[in-house]
Order: C-alpha cells, then sequence, then structure tokens
C-alpha cells in the first residue's frame, strides 16, 4: 500500500538579514522577473516563457550563483527559480539585472505550492534541487524535502524523459534519496545508483564550505520513464 500523498514543509523559518541592495531588487526587480507566490492568483507564465520552451525549475536555489551561471551555459533554456529566503532572492534578481539575463523568472514562495497547484501538465523538462536541507537529526527526517510522495508530485508536470538532478553533501541524505526514489517506478536511475558529475553544475559556495569539511558530492539524477 502506497503512503498517503501529503505537503511537508521542508525549509526552516529563518530570516537573513537584507541589504540594501537586495530589498530594492525585492521591491523594485522582483515584479518584472517573476512575483510571489499567492493562492489568489496565477502566475503569467505564458508570458514568462515560450509555449514549446525547455523550462527547468529549481527548486531552493539559495544565493542563486548555480542558476545564473547555467542559465548564462543554455540560453536556449528557461529557468523557473523558486525560493523562499529573501537575501538569496534579492542577490539572484541583482545579478539578473546587472548581467542582462533573459531566461531567468524568479518566484517567492514555496514550490510545493508552485508544483501541485501553478504549474500546467507536461510543462517541465527538468528539476534541479542543489543542496536542499538534510535535516540531519532522526527526529526531523520528516521534514526532508525529498521524499517518494513529493518526487510523486513531480511526475505530472515533468515532460516524458524529463529529469529530476539532485546533488547533496550530506551522505546519509544521498542515500535516503536513492531509497525514496526506488518507491517511485515511474522514475528511473539510469547510473543504478550515485550520477558521475555533470560538467555543467558549476561549484557554489555551500558546495566549497562542504568539500573543506571533507564531504563526499552526491549527484542522483533520475529520468521519467
Amino acid at each position: 500500500m502506497e503512503e498517503p500523498e501529503r505537503r511537508i514543509r521542508s525549509y526552516s523559518r529563518r530570516s537573513g538579514r537584507l541589504s540594501s541592495s537586495q530589498e530594492r531588487a525585492l521591491a523594485e526587480l522582483l515584479p518584472r522577473y517573476g512575483g510571489t507566490l499567492s493562492i489568489e492568483r496565477s502566475l503569467p507564465l505564458s508570458q514568462w516563457f515560450p509555449e514549446d520552451g525547455r523550462i527547468v525549475l529549481e527548486i531552493g536555489f539559495g544565493m542563486g550563483e548555480a542558476t545564473v551561471e547555467i542559465a548564462e551555459k543554455f540560453p536556449d533554456h528557461f529557468f523557473l527559480g523558486a525560493e523562499v529566503h529573501k537575501p538569496g532572492i534579492g542577490r539572484l534578481l541583482n545579478e539578473i539585472e546587472r548581467r542582462g539575463i533573459k531566461n531567468i523568472r524568479v518566484v517567492h514562495g514555496d514550490a510545493d505550492i508552485l508544483i501541485r497547484t501553478m504549474l500546467p501538465k507536461l510543462y517541465l523538462s527538468g528539476v534541479h534541487i542543489f543542496f536542499s536541507d538534510p535535516w540531519p537529526k532522526k527526529r526531523h527526517h520528516k521534514r526532508r524535502l525529498i521524499q517518494a510522495p513529493f518526487l510523486r508530485s513531480l511526475l505530472p508536470v515533468l515532460k516524458p524523459d524529463g529529469y529530476i538532478y539532485m546533488v547533496t553533501d550530506w551522505e546519509d541524505y544521498a542515500q535516503w534519496i536513492l531509497a525514496e526514489s526506488e518507491k517511485v517506478p515511474e522514475l528511473e536511475n539510469p547510473y543504478k545508483g550515485y550520477a558521475s558529475p555533470i560538467p555543467w553544475r558549476p561549484e557554489t559556495r555551500f558546495e566549497k564550505k562542504g568539500l573543506d569539511k571533507m564531504h563526499l558530492i552526491r549527484e542522483i539524477w533520475l529520468q521519467k520513464r
């Protein structure tokens, strides 16, 4: 018997300090390059991205370093970044403006709501989840983002052969992700385990901190059957 689908709040309510530049970005640039999730209104996705575009959702983009670099490497793709923490949103918005990037849109809010209620079916070519909170204490494992119900929630919005690309520096969480993915037969792991490093993913400051602590970087790539 499958476990019931359920919503999980996988992020903490920490609030970082906003710089004046980030505050300006949230006030002036977020309406230009994205928006805030609200159950009262839909997002103007058709204005942001072409109907036949290759659209990639990044969940929890942090400070947006990887988002910017990948978007610049793939100008023919379109990237939708979802984040709850304002400092990272402000920083990414400033980078979008400074670099003149045209293929990123930013959403402030819970990606789970975005996925379940706002994205059209068969909409995404891929999903990136880099270094989501591992919630290392056992009593907090239920808060981990990547669980079988969450992976199943991505299936309706993923195109055939769409991918889910996950990276973590927490070994226990990496093993957890592999185990949870095996509960979703609609997803295939072409590597039969951890993926080889994907060359186009840039190293971020957060990742460097993990490497400095001698953490292994684990990459997991799943493909919709």
